[in-house]
């Protein structure tokens, strides 16, 4: 908060961020900095690929005792999943992109803010898709540019972090006679951070539904589970022209996905 009363406060990404939680600091002493109404992404779950850059807003409040002022106090959130708030720090965490914060009263201020997640660097496991802690690093900044003190405010709140879910829907044969058999097939997948793209969600349950032409609701016809490489397949009577899809819901883990309907003419 050091480059204006309001106004953007801090620009970290990356190495950037990194380095500002490991870089020498001062001995850790109370600031008499206090956060709190902290909320990431509006209470959301936030869902990850693995390409997509995501900048999750954040937003809370804080105060700071008597002879500081906002250009002199930092308070950067960032998300971790460790046994303690500094160690969440140093290793493997989610930091601040950028943060404004304007002040309310005399010595307190509220903040709104983006994070930063690039899943090829910021998430490296699977075990990454859970809930994570949410903390600030919290300095009070002498006149030489040098944190006067600075401690690790931890569990603010929590965030969960998802993998990313897609499904895949394909209805044959089209077009199709009146009364004659439907196979519907479709491949469920979802982000794995390790090896970097979309893998077989094996074992999910996904809805089929069909959507008549000229309505605009779908119905689940029948669930099906999916094989080990998340393949579905399944055949219906084929009743009238309309829209059939694959959907399923989300888990603590993972994104909820719904396929593009695909079209079948029934003669």
């Amino acid at each position: 908060m050091r480059t204006g009363r309001t106004g953007t406060v801090a620009t970290l990404a990356g190495a950037l961020a990194f380095a500002a939680f490991t870089a020498p600091a001062a001995e850790a002493a109370d600031t008499g900095i206090t956060v709190s109404k902290m909320v990431v992404n509006s209470g959301k779950p936030i869902v990850v690929g693995t390409t997509e850059k995501k900048r999750p807003g954040v937003r809370f409040h804080v105060s700071w005792s008597a002879g500081h002022s906002l250009s002199g106090v930092d308070a950067d959130p960032y998300l971790y999943h460790g046994t303690t708030a500094r160690k969440g720090a140093d290793h493997g965490g989610i930091y601040l992109s950028s943060m404004t914060c304007y002040e309310d009263g005399p010595r307190a201020a509220d903040c709104t803010g983006e994070l930063y997640i690039e899943p090829r660097y910021t998430l490296d496991s699977n075990n990454d898709a859970t809930t994570w802690k949410v903390g600030a690093a919290a300095r009070v900044w002498g006149a030489n540019g040098r944190p006067k003190s600075e401690e690790y405010l931890p569990a603010l709140a929590t965030a969960q972090v998802k993998r990313a879910a897609r499904a895949t829907v394909d209805a044959s044969p089209e077009p199709v006679a009146k009364g004659k058999t439907l196979t519907v097939t479709g491949r469920l997948t979802r982000a794995d951070w390790v090896k970097h793209s979309y893998t077989g969600y094996g074992g999910k349950a996904a809805k089929l539904q069909f959507r008549k032409a000229g309505t605009s609701t779908y119905t689940t016809v029948k669930i099906v589970k999916a094989n080990s490489t998340g393949s579905l397949r399944t055949t219906v009577k084929a009743a009238s022209d309309g829209y059939w899809r694959w959907t399923f819901g989300e888990t603590s883990t993972t994104g909820g996905a719904t396929a593009a309907g695909d079209y079948v003419d029934v003669k």
